[in-house]
């Protein structure tokens, strides 16, 4: 069978080529019906963009990077589902990039990795500095996730604040008063675990309870063996609390297993809550209440403000973002999800 030509395209959608043309390149003018008709016509025929050719008349390649630190932590692995699945609804391909949380490999990114190859970045940094970011006027365009740099390109994130003091909130309202931060960092820093810890210590301010440093506990990745491992330790020299705010998931299930190996049961005698609603959760016995960000709507923010960007430099006939242009600042909706590590109850799951 012939591979389908946006004139297919535009016959099983009745409208012009123009206007398929528009909307594989995202003008803004086409109006929603018309947007989804496209889309649905494209699906049908399985319509795949000539990269190629796009390249040579427009100097596009369809092509962008999504760049996490690493894909062996669930919630980046589960947002780079959302990314792709969402590019490819827009005919875009994305070549995805493990920095490691490697300063130079960040920087790289920002830098297009040296190359026209990609349209544009979605980068999820944890080692730049403001500086990396000043450096590269002439970056391609740029969409920052998290909370480590909000300054100097479009940035995409939940309120983590926020969404720590909600979760503590929920803890203290079940009149838990000894509240082990795993993963809390204190102190001035910008990053998404310095957020997170300010929102805890909000909370507890609220309910008239000063956060003492000792029982922030800091861990060197995170991951459910530093989560194991640092509440073991906390549990082995004496501390004794009845919940733990666990700044992601992968911590939060570690935990389970050392309150379980120290004979403390959960949520009878320690509750348990973490961040980002990754799979595993709804599936550990006790099941985990988390903080769950909307990492769909993540994806298709940062999707839509990329897409803005590079139709941009389109415009201006540039490789990279205009200078003057003004950062753009999107939050995105996070919510609590209560399972059984809290006293709720189960996902229903199969």
């Amino acid at each position: 069978m012939a591979r389908p030509t946006i004139k297919d395209v535009a016959r099983h959608a009745g409208v012009s080529e123009k206007t398929v043309s528009n909307v594989l390149n995202d003008y803004v003018h086409v109006s929603d019906r018309t947007r989804r008709t496209v889309r649905e016509a494209i699906d049908d025929l399985g319509y795949r963009v000539n990269l190629a050719g796009r390249h040579l008349r427009s100097g596009r390649t369809g092509i962008i990077a999504l760049v996490v630190p690493e894909l062996e932590v669930p919630y980046f692995a589960e947002l780079a589902g959302h990314v792709v699945e969402e590019a490819g609804r827009r005919s875009l391909t994305v070549l995805i990039h493990q920095s490691g949380a490697d300063r130079e490999r960040e920087r790289a990114a920002l830098a297009g990795f040296g190359s026209d190859f990609v349209d544009g970045v979605i980068l999820s940094p944890l080692a730049l500095a403001p500086e990396d970011l000043r450096a590269h006027t002439g970056m391609p365009p740029t969409v920052l996730l998290g909370e480590l740099l909000t300054d100097g390109a479009d940035h995409v994130a939940i309120d983590n604040e926020r969404a720590a003091r909600e979760a503590a909130e929920h803890l203290l309202g079940l009149g838990r008063r000894r509240i082990l931060t795993v993963g809390g960092q204190d102190g001035p820093g910008v990053g998404t675990a310095q957020a997170r810890t300010r929102g805890v210590r909000s909370a507890l301010a609220a309910a008239g309870i000063a956060l003492d440093p000792s029982w922030l506990l800091p861990v060197g990745a995170f991951h459910m063996a530093d989560g194991s491992a640092a509440v073991g330790r906390a549990l082995g020299g004496g501390l004794r609390p009845d919940a733990l705010l666990c700044l992601n998931d992968q911590l939060a299930l570690g935990a389970l297993r050392a309150l379980h190996e120290h004979g403390a049961r959960v949520p009878e005698d320690v509750a348990v809550i973490g961040f980002d609603d990754v799979e595993a959760g709804r599936f550990s016995v006790p099941t985990l209440s988390t903080v769950a960000p909307d990492k769909r709507a993540v994806a298709t923010v940062a999707l839509d403000m990329l897409q803005h960007r590079i139709g941009e430099t389109s415009r201006a006939g540039t490789a990279a973002a205009p200078s003057g242009a003004v950062p753009r600042d999107r939050i995105v909706a996070h919510r609590l999800v209560i399972r059984e590590s809290t006293g709720g109850a189960p996902d229903r799951v199969s």
